[in-house]
Formats: structure tokens, C-alpha cells, sequence
């Protein structure tokens, strides 16, 4: 029977130093482990950095994630979302000739808003949940986008 693969977000709080995303990033590609998507900050008035890596496989998989990261030298937590508020982001460049009402009405439907005009082009920014960028993305193709950017997973527990 196969094990069901599930999409996990995980929080590792280290100490902002050095080589931390290159040991991060080595563990996953060293063992064939997924990244999605992997964000990075500081934690305001701190030494430490946040890594928020959305991540993929069955549960023993995710366990062994969560085992491996925890060994790590710079790492002092793990956090394994449950409850979380995730958001992605989306920039696109759209041709001057599309209609700029409907952009923009499209743009609000999925909290966005056009963020820049010029003379050959349109750029949009939209943050939302993962699943509702996606459908952002796949209702923008219809105005034929230059160029698409997608930001990776931030997440905070509830």
C-alpha cells in the first residue's frame, strides 16, 4: 500500500550565521528530499533567522525531515505547522494593450492590486493563499503575461 504524499510546512528558528541555508539546503538535496519553497528572514531584535521550507512526501519521510533538521548545529527549533496562516506572492508583467479595468478587478479578487504602469506594461502583485495564487495565475494567462515571479511560503501559527 502506498503512503499518501502531504505538503508540510516547517519552521526552523537557527542562529544567523554563515553557511546555515547552504547546510539546510544540503540536507535536503544529500537525501532526495523535496523543496517547494524556502523563504528566509530575521527575527526582529534577535541573532536568529526564521526558515519557513514548504516541503513534500509520506510521513515517514516528513518524520525523517523533521529528525535530520533537528540535528543540525545551527538549528535550536523545529516547528511543524498545523494551524498555520500560509501566504504566497505573485508579481506579473502584462502587455500595455490588455484592459486595464478587468486586470484590475481580476487583480482585487485575489487581494491584489496593479503596483506599476509604464509605457509597454502592466505589473500586478497579488498575496494570498497558495491554492487561490495558483488559480490567480492560471485566470491571469487569458492577458497573456511577459513575465511571471512567484515568492515562496511565509507561515505563522494561528
Amino acid at each position: 500500500m502506498t503512503e499518501i504524499k502531504i505538503n508540510k510546512v516547517i519552521s526552523v528558528i537557527v542562529k544567523n550565521e554563515h553557511s546555515v541555508l547552504s547546510r539546510i539546503s544540503g540536507l535536503f538535496a544529500g537525501r532526495g528530499y523535496n523543496i517547494q519553497s524556502l523563504t528566509v528572514a530575521p527575527i526582529p531584535e534577535t541573532n536568529l533567522s526564521r526558515f519557513t521550507i514548504k516541503t513534500s512526501g509520506d510521513k515517514r519521510v516528513i518524520e525523517q525531515i523533521i529528525k535530520q533538521l533537528n540535528k543540525l548545529i545551527p538549528v535550536l527549533k523545529v516547528i511543524q505547522h498545523d494551524g498555520i496562516i500560509e501566504k504566497e506572492m505573485a508579481i506579473v508583467k502584462i502587455p500595455i494593450e490588455e484592459s486595464l479595468a478587468d486586470i484590475d478587478a481580476l487583480c482585487r479578487a485575489y487581494n491584489g492590486k496593479i503596483v506599476n504602469v509604464s509605457e509597454d506594461s502592466i505589473v500586478t502583485m497579488v498575496a494570498d493563499e497558495p491554492e487561490r495564487v495558483e488559480n490567480f495565475l492560471k485566470a491571469i494567462k487569458k492577458y497573456h503575461p511577459k513575465e511571471i515571479v512567484k515568492g515562496g511560503s511565509v507561515a505563522i501559527e494561528q
